[in-house]
């Protein structure tokens, strides 16, 4: 089986640690409003959010990027990929960029790795959004569960870790080829760096009071047929200004399963933060 790096990502941005970090800016600003940085899930890319940025990007600046090890982006080598480190990268990639606040939307891994921004640099949110993500730390199971994944990555590779995982991503029934794509853009993944992230995981702490005292605005979203993160953890925690949404039929990832329901979702909200044009 072939590997991929699918992603959508086509800049980069070489970070103070040595990394290079993928990434696609379609480069609207002044009056369309506040960027949209979208950060996506374990073992993804920036090609999770393909079906979406054709309904989101001509309301408004958007930039999806591969993170650490995922993609086109590379790792340095660490046992460890912290959700810290994510965030820090994002925040190196908006100061380079001159952006900020930004409106964060964070897919899973991507959310957690939102919240460590929302904890380090809360100067660059102006809004977060957490889509099939939680605050709260993994559990003991969970936790054992990081262990194996590191290490049937270590010892099989990314292929056949990714095909076992992106079933469990979506809802029962969900189209086969929907599932074929995920896998697509999860064999882009670096096994090493997939192992690395599988520990920053395990490692991050519970993020409820990040959230609970948020001054942007918070999105959190759901999918009522989640299996890895079901609407309870989604919904664990919340801020003073917090929309709350479940989508009926979706797992893990509506990004693929209900873009169109997704994105309406996402332009509502945008549209009542200050500035916004969409």
């Amino acid at each position: 089986m072939s590997m991929s790096n699918r992603t959508l990502a086509n800049r980069r941005l070489t970070l103070q640690g040595g990394a290079d970090l993928a990434y696609r800016d379609n480069g609207r600003g002044g009056e369309a409003g506040t960027a949209l940085v979208l950060l996506h899930g374990f073992c993804g890319s920036s090609a999770y959010w393909e079906p979406l940025l054709p309904l989101l990007e001509p309301h408004g600046r958007v930039i999806a990027l591969d993170l650490r090890g995922h993609g086109q982006s590379s790792a340095a080598g660490e046992d460890i990929i912290g959700m810290e480190t994510l965030a820090d990268d994002v925040a190196e990639l908006l100061e380079s960029l001159e952006v900020g606040p930004a409106v964060v939307l964070g897919h899973s891994m991507g959310g957690y790795a939102a919240l460590a921004l929302a904890e380090r640099h809360p100067q660059l949110l102006a809004g977060l959004g957490l889509i099939h993500s939680t605050p709260l730390p993994d559990s003991p199971e969970a936790r054992e569960g990081r262990d194996k994944a590191a290490a049937a990555l270590a010892a099989d590779g990314i292929v056949p870790f990714v095909d076992g995982l992106v079933p469990k991503l979506f809802a029962p029934g969900a189209d086969g080829s929907l599932l074929d794509k995920a896998k697509e853009i999860g064999y882009g993944t670096a096994a090493s760096a997939a192992a690395a992230a599988a520990r920053g995981m395990k490692a991050r702490p519970d993020r409820s009071s990040v959230l609970q005292s948020l001054e942007a605005p918070l999105l959190l979203v759901a999918g009522s047929e989640d299996g890895v993160v079901p609407p309870a953890k989604a919904f664990a925690a919340e801020a003073p200004r917090t929309r709350k949404e479940t989508l009926d039929g979706a797992g893990h990832m509506s990004m693929m399963e209900q873009p169109e329901r997704l994105a309406g979702l996402i332009r509502d909200w945008l549209g009542f933060l200050p500035g916004q044009s969409r």
